[in-house]
């Protein structure tokens, strides 16, 4: 068993081996792990029935070590000893653990455990450390390694510290005595539960009378009551904290705490001086600064904000004074212009008041303070003054050149004598209407007037002094021209008169109303009539509605389009002005074919076919009579007569059938390069309402057979070998109107776009596309080569406008628009 001696400990244990004297190798000793008395192995065994008790003994395995030794010997720990020890050097001790060999050390021969270095207790407490006692020959432990800790015994090596120093704080100026400013801490390193080494108390070193602190709780609170910040506003403590509860020879650190005194609202707001005396020019702009001034307020912040007001003074209305937040000074403004010759010299009476008043501190007040501000207007060299600013004008429309329609008059507001001269801002007379009188101010005018055009004039007026050509005052006339009644009405729109050719006596086919450029003050009047020609025309009649309309009636029914597709009418508009004027408009009136609805199907000129020959024809006729008459000599020859006859019905066979065959060909001409050439057609349509442009009934035939491999546009060189499914192809007769031709155009790109006879570049592609179901079939010429009889084509003028042209060519037209 291992023994623990330290110190003294060795000598009671050699007095314990005297009083309980043991046989060989039986001893007591201390089991490592709980310190309790255990049993020898060759001890007596009734004895230790008598002796055991189960309570812990004395604890041996621990050692005590004074921190920072300074002495020049190593210092003595204690020392192990095992019972199996007999002296004779077979024995050897072994030290392992925290700081073994290199802080502890132990003699392998006698055990005694020495410390070699300057332990810190602040750096580490304690140590734990293992012993054994090994055989010396043979390094086999002779006993079980056993387990002891070196604890360092504590010294106060270490002085005070505020570790949040130094500190900054504040308390409200004017506190009461005792008002807490801020708490400092200090700790010592020290073992606070071994002596007194880490036990604090403070004091204050600096800052007295104002401020003390609590000893030991470090709470640092005013000393002094009613500390003014205006006077002094900082200050600086020095707070000492020493442990060994400030005993001598105790160690001690210091901080400092600044503390400021934060402002409160006791100081009122006062002006430095009772009278304040200002010059301005009487010139100064409106909302123009007059002056400033200042309340003096010792307070800062919020504390010293000040609103400001005119209490009284002789200028109503003339300023107003606002605060500037940023320096807290009176801004005083100009609100109205100011006027030496009227008023020289204002009085004002200021009053400066604070924003934000504490109640704690009402007996200190009153929190205002009044000044009285003196104005002083000083006179400058104005500009001439209107004595109206914005003169109002008015003159006829049909006032002659030179006419006078007002003056204007301006003065010097310097001198009353000075004199003045007039002139008209031509940026705001470009035209040059208006003339003034330089002198006079008599404004005239200078070329005729046309209210029409312009009915009121903005004209800006200079008056200019004419000792000071520098001195320019600006004047407003507005001149409005009076209307007269000079336009005469005309129609409100240009209308476009329809009338169906089954329409009845009586039937309204259209009002009309009127407008007119002038304004009578008592609105328009308009009277309807017509004209004189016409007045008594068999077909039409005019009805005055007497709400400035009027409607067209019919006289009779039964018109027809092929005995006269055009009527026009004249109307005669009066208005109610003095004098009176009136025009005559024309309505045009056009015969309709309509649905039984009355909706128009048609309008216009019926063509039709003239059956006689054509003129070509009538000149080769006329060429063979000549022929046939220039040789009477030769009457008996009737073989030379049978052929000359023969070759004049050749000619004029031969010239009708040119004249039918002449006709522009779908297919392009070959030699015309049509690439980024420029198609316009001057046609534009009428939109879904436009019923009288087209009927899309008969433009609907693509149901007509066609050879999908044959290109519409151009001419293939070789045959294409493409072929479209049968299947493919869709049934337009099913489709509306508007997809109807989609799909057209779609195929026909689709043709283009894979045909292998296709151009190498875009090309035009011509689309002879009439549409599917048309009731009139087709209109190429190419089909009337199969027939020598001439065909009647007066049918062409009822399908409307866009066959007009066709109508013309081969129709014959006999329409007249004289109205009848």
């Amino acid at each position: 068993m291992i023994w623990w001696c330290c110190s003294g400990i060795c000598r009671a244990l050699a007095l314990l081996a005297l009083l309980f004297p043991l046989q060989e190798r039986s001893c007591w000793g201390l089991n490592p792990s709980s310190g309790d008395l255990e049993k020898s192995p060759h001890s007596d065994p009734d004895s230790w029935d008598v002796l055991h008790r189960n309570r812990r003994s004395w604890v041996w395995n621990q050692f005590f070590v004074l921190e920072e030794y300074t002495g020049n010997e190593p210092l003595y720990v204690g020392k192990l000893h095992s019972d199996v020890d007999k002296g004779d050097g077979k024995v050897k001790y072994v030290l392992s653990g925290e700081g073994a060999t290199s802080i502890f050390t132990i003699d392998e021969n006698t055990g005694d455990i020495h410390a070699t270095k300057r332990l810190d207790r602040e750096a580490q407490a304690y140590y734990t450390l293992q012993a054994q006692a090994v055989d010396r020959l043979t390094n086999l432990p002779v006993e079980p390694k056993s387990e002891f800790v070196v604890k360092v015994q504590d010294i106060n090596d270490n002085e005070p510290k505020f570790p949040d120093g130094p500190y900054l704080a504040g308390v409200p100026e004017m506190s009461p005595l005792g008002t807490m400013v801020v708490q400092v801490v200090a700790t010592d390193a020290d073992d606070p539960t071994y002596g007194n080494s880490a036990r604090v108390v403070y004091s204050i070193e600096h800052g007295h009378p104002y401020f003390s602190v609590e000893p030991k709780t470090g709470v640092i609170r005013t000393a002094l009551p009613n500390m003014d910040r205006e006077t002094r506003d900082q200050y600086v403590l020095v707070i000492q904290a020493k442990d060994m509860v400030g005993q001598m020879g105790g160690l001690s650190g210091t901080t400092s705490v600044t503390v400021t005194l934060t402002d409160v609202n006791d100081n009122p707001p006062r002006f430095a001086h009772k009278n304040y005396q200002y010059t301005v020019l009487e010139s100064l702009l409106v909302q123009s600064v007059v002056a400033r001034i200042k309340a003096a307020d010792a307070d800062i912040g919020s504390n010293a904000e000040m609103d400001y007001r005119i209490m009284d003074g002789d200028g109503p209305g003339m300023f107003n004074i606002t605060t500037d937040e940023d320096t807290q000074e009176g801004v005083i403004m100009l609100l109205k212009p100011l006027d030496f010759e009227t008023k020289s010299s204002f009085s004002l009476r200021i009053e400066a008041t604070n924003r934000n008043i504490d109640s704690n501190f009402l007996s200190l007040g009153p929190f205002s303070d009044t000044t009285s501000v003196k104005v002083t207007v000083e006179d400058v060299n104005e500009p001439p003054v209107f004595s109206i600013p914005l003169s109002k004008m008015v003159v006829s429309e049909d006032a002659k050149v030179g006419t006078s329609i007002g003056r204007v008059s301006a003065h010097d507001p310097d001198n009353s004598n000075s004199p003045i001269r007039y002139s008209i801002d031509r940026n705001t007379d470009l035209e040059r209407f208006f003339n003034v009188d330089a002198l006079s101010g008599v404004i005239s005018t200078a070329k005729p007037l046309d209210r029409e055009a312009n009915s009121v004039h903005n004209l800006t007026i200079f008056a200019i002094e004419s000792h000071d050509p520098t001195q320019i005052g600006k004047g407003i006339t507005l001149i409005t021209v009076l209307d007269v009644n000079d336009n005469a009405p005309v129609f409100a729109i240009d209308y476009e008169t329809l009338l169906c050719e089954n329409a009845i006596p009586g039937q309204v086919i259209q009002t009309i109303s009127a407008v007119d450029k002038d304004e009578p003050l008592s609105g328009h009047r308009f009277y309807f009539a017509l004209a004189g020609p016409a007045a008594g025309n068999l077909n039409f009649t005019l009805r005055d509605n007497k709400d400035n309309t009027a409607s067209i009636l019919t006289k009779r029914g039964g018109f027809r389009r092929r005995e006269q597709p055009v009527y026009r009418l004249p109307v005669l508009i009066v208005d109610s002005g003095s004098p009176a004027l009136s025009s005559t408009n024309t309505l045009s009136v056009r015969v309709c074919d309509c649905d039984s609805d009355g909706v128009a199907l048609s309008c216009g000129a019926v063509a039709y076919t003239a059956t006689g020959l054509s003129t070509g024809a009538l000149l080769a006729i006329l060429g063979c009579i000549i022929t046939l008459l220039g040789k009477p000599c030769m009457t008996l020859v009737s073989q030379m007569q049978v052929r000359s006859t023969a070759a004049c019905v050749v000619m004029v066979l031969l010239i009708v059938t040119m004249r039918r065959r002449r006709k522009e060909p779908l297919i392009l001409e070959e030699e015309r390069d049509i690439r980024e050439n420029i198609v316009r057609y001057d046609d534009e349509g009428g939109g879904e309402e436009d019923t009288e442009a087209f009927d899309m009934v008969t433009l609907r035939n693509l149901n007509v057979i066609r050879d999908p491999n044959v290109r519409r546009d151009v001419t293939p060189d070789t045959p294409t070998f493409f072929h479209y499914p049968s299947a493919s192809r869709p049934s337009y007769k099913s489709l509306p109107d508007n997809v109807v031709f989609r799909e057209f155009i779609w195929e026909r790109l689709k043709d283009a776009d894979v045909d292998p006879s296709a151009p190498p570049y875009d090309s035009l592609q011509t689309y002879a596309f009439e549409g599917s179901g048309s009731v009139a079939e087709s209109l190429s010429s190419l089909e009337s080569l199969s027939t020598d009889s001439d065909q009647n084509y007066d049918y062409l003028s009822n399908w409307g406008p866009r066959f007009k042209k066709l109508a013309d060519l081969y129709g014959n037209s006999d329409s007249t628009t004289v109205l009848s």
